[in-house]
């Protein structure tokens, strides 16, 4: 720019691009985003909606929409992900290469059980519509007691176990089927199949909540109410009412 200087270079602008993925930042070519006079490396979420991301392939200088939220993957620390413990033994939670293992038991003729769940506090904001995506395997479970589950899906939680609200509402599985915890509804599935299966659990703005498996529907429930945090595992400590998970990741579904 000879109006600025015949004998150096100009610095561009900053977030101007220069190259795939890149933009100008101090007169070098960085890469990530350039959005809002600031600087972010890609995978930043947007500090203001979770739901968009910095993803310099499509753009380095707006935040780009995402599908939906990694809330845990499995193989890696649970702790850093922001997922805590309740427990009681016999338990215990172990990895694999791309999962977490959940495992209780009861010992002999002994009057309680294991309980272990894994919980996140404020995963998702229960004042708007929601979808809860966890993906994981059943290996075994014994049947279920009303409000009491050794593998149940919770996506509203207050420790240790859940209130009776929160228990009515709790997804439980069984071998072979799953079901409200309250008895109000239940469908037949296989989930001691051996494989990882989908589980999705929807609520939209009326407050309909729809649990799905493999996409397709399975269960409905009307006025259903969280307080966001999340809660996975073996909820109770009923002996004999025990469980063994495997969970490969779970996912906030962006709307």
């Amino acid at each position: 720019m000879p109006a600025t200087s015949a004998t150096a270079w100009t610095p561009r602008a900053d977030g101007t691009q220069c190259g795939s993925g890149q933009f100008c930042s101090a007169g070098a070519c960085a890469s990530g985003c350039f959005i809002g006079g600031k600087v972010f490396t890609a995978g930043t979420p947007n500090p203001a909606n979770a739901c968009e991301v910095c993803a310099p392939a499509t753009s380095t200088t707006a935040w780009t929409a995402r599908a939906r939220i990694p809330l845990l993957v499995g193989g890696a620390d649970i702790a850093p992900q922001g997922w805590t413990r309740i427990e009681q033994s016999p338990s215990s939670l172990t990895y694999g290469a791309d999962y977490v293992r959940l495992e209780t038991s009861t010992a002999s003729k002994a009057p309680t059980s294991g309980q272990l769940l894994i919980v996140r506090s404020n995963a998702f904001d229960p004042t708007k519509p929601y979808a809860i995506r966890v993906t994981m395997q059943v290996e075994s479970v014994n049947k279920h007691n009303s409000l009491d589950s050794g593998a149940a899906l919770l996506a509203g939680f207050t420790p240790a176990v859940g209130n009776t609200t929160e228990r009515s509402q709790m997804v439980y599985l069984d071998s072979s089927a799953i079901g409200w915890a309250d008895d109000t509804q239940a469908a037949a599935f296989p989930v001691t199949d051996g494989l990882f299966h989908v589980y999705e659990l929807s609520v939209n703005a009326a407050k309909v909540a729809t649990l799905s498996v493999d996409g397709i529907a399975k269960l409905t429930r009307n006025n259903f109410t969280s307080n966001g945090t999340l809660a996975i595992g073996d909820q109770t400590n009923d002996p004999n009412v025990d469980g063994v998970m495997r969970i490969q990741s779970v996912e906030l579904r962006c709307q």
